[in-house]
């Protein structure tokens, strides 16, 4: 069955040359021209993956990636002709999984999609555990549900994805670009402000919790899962 792609981006010509490439390459794709229509059809379509632009009419694409997030963990490649940092770390926090800056190559979008997509198969298909439990703390990636001392805590995608990742592999220290590599999937060209922007939200919801483990900064290299051995 082909991979369904829905295209979000007001400009006919960049979202005409997505489609017709996509297609060609053997994608089924959809094509929204503004933010409210992104939407609609993104419940309609249940599209494999998203690339949404963020410059759109009706809602922007920040406001499009909220709604898709408020239910649903589905792949979503950012498009912008703004390259500013602050934008990318923008695009990461809110959950996006990956960004492109426009102008494009078309090998490079497909690249990309590619790569999301890859990502996204092997965690589903992986016979892996995904579910952690320590004291008064459970990660599930099944169910993308964090528990904290037995209560249900609001957690965006990505922040539950970084704490498992350091769960899974307790005392081991990673470095910020290890993270970036191995939980959003791509070299993020060095801007790690985003893993601290993720590791300090985390730690609020979890300081305190439990003495049997924490969230630790090892200064000048990067994060470890500390677990207290009994």
């Amino acid at each position: 069955m082909a991979r369904k792609v829905l295209i979000v981006e007001d400009e006919a010509n960049i979202a005409e040359l997505l489609h017709l490439y996509l297609e060609k390459e053997g994608f089924e794709t959809a094509v929204a021209p503004d933010g409210g229509k992104g939407v609609e059809l993104f419940r309609s379509f249940r599209p494999d993956l998203v690339l949404l632009d963020i410059m759109l009419p009706v809602m922007d694409g920040w406001s499009v990636l909220k709604k898709i997030r408020e239910t649903d963990k589905t792949p979503v490649i950012m498009l912008t002709a703004k390259g500013e940092t602050e934008d990318k770390v923008n695009g990461l926090e809110g959950g996006a999984d990956d960004y492109i800056v426009k102008p494009f190559e078309m090998k490079e979008v497909l690249a990309r999609i590619h790569a999301v997509l890859r990502r996204f198969g092997v965690e589903e298909e992986s016979g892996g555990e995904k579910r952690l439990s320590f004291d008064k703390l459970v990660i599930n990636l099944d169910s993308y549900e964090l528990l904290v001392d037995g209560k249900r805590v609001d957690t965006p995608p990505k922040e539950l994805e970084l704490l498992f990742h350091l769960a899974a592999s307790p005392n081991r220290v990673f470095t910020r670009n290890q993270l970036l590599d191995e939980v959003w999937g791509f070299d993020y060209f060095g801007d790690s402000r985003t893993v601290d922007v993720h590791i300090k939200r985390l730690r609020e919801k979890l300081e305190g919790v439990s003495d049997a483990w924490s969230l630790k900064t090892v200064w000048g290299v990067g994060y470890k899962f500390e677990v207290v051995n009994s």
